[in-house]
């Protein structure tokens, strides 16, 4: 069973009282964005094996909202911090390195959901 520790009330729960909230540090789109950036943000996610930062809300808890970096073969917990962290703070790369030390962060900044340019047809 998933076990995090919740950064804002300290609180270590079992995933029944938590609720997931899908990929982390992705790039919202605002008004005036396309609809193919729009369909990109809400459909397109990241579903690797291994390393992966995810959003957690602490829902029996103190309900906060909060980041993990966990790994998705073998629910190994890296860390947790708190929601408002563009990126995911250097104690948890360090552990993540210490753990996989063959790991190389690839999709940990924003996520930029603009699809490529297309050449012209």
């Amino acid at each position: 069973m998933l076990t995090l520790t919740c950064p804002c009330c300290g609180i270590t729960a079992d995933e029944t009282e938590l609720h997931p909230g899908g990929e982390a540090h992705l790039k919202r789109v605002g008004p005036g964005s396309s609809a193919e950036a729009f369909e990109t943000y809400l459909f397109a996610r990241s579903n690797p094996k291994g390393v992966h930062f995810e959003r957690w809300r602490h829902a029996y808890g103190c309900g906060k909202w909060f980041l993990a970096a966990r790994c998705t073969a073998t629910l190994e917990v890296f860390g947790t911090y708190l929601a408002q962290n563009a990126a995911p703070p250097p104690e948890i790369l360090a552990a993540i390195r210490a753990r996989r030390p063959d790991w190389t962060p690839t999709a940990i900044a924003p996520r930029d959901p603009e699809p490529a340019e297309r050449p012209n047809e």
